[in-house]
């Protein structure tokens, strides 16, 4: 039996939610990117960014070519890209929204006194 598709977009979001992976996949909208840059830029062990860099190339989000002794990845479609840019849409509206909440807040509790 085929999966439903509310399920199958609820696997593809858990895949995605690690912030190692978000992080490669922000970093890599700029293009392909050796494992090294990626590495520098995340901080994180070798062992780990490869973990998760396997994550995403098994789902098919981002695919990866050797250049000599060097491994590049890059996005594999650019409807990821516009993914995490609706992302930063959908937090910036988020965030706006509860630091109008706090100043109402902070507003209430000074006329409170």
């Amino acid at each position: 039996m085929p999966v439903p598709l509310h399920q199958a977009k609820a696997e593809f979001f858990r895949m995605l939610g690690h912030p190692v992976r978000i992080r490669v996949l922000e970093l890599l909208q700029g293009g392909p990117m050796p494992v090294r840059d990626l590495l520098s830029a995340i901080e994180v062990e070798p062992s780990s960014l490869s973990q998760q860099l396997a994550v995403l190339r098994r789902s098919g989000i981002v695919t990866s070519a050797r250049e000599g002794s060097t491994v590049v990845y890059e996005l594999a479609g650019g409807d990821v890209a516009e993914l995490m840019r609706a992302a930063r849409r959908i937090l910036t509206e988020m965030l706006a929204g509860q630091s109008e909440l706090l100043a109402e807040l902070r507003g209430a509790e000074v006329s409170a006194r």
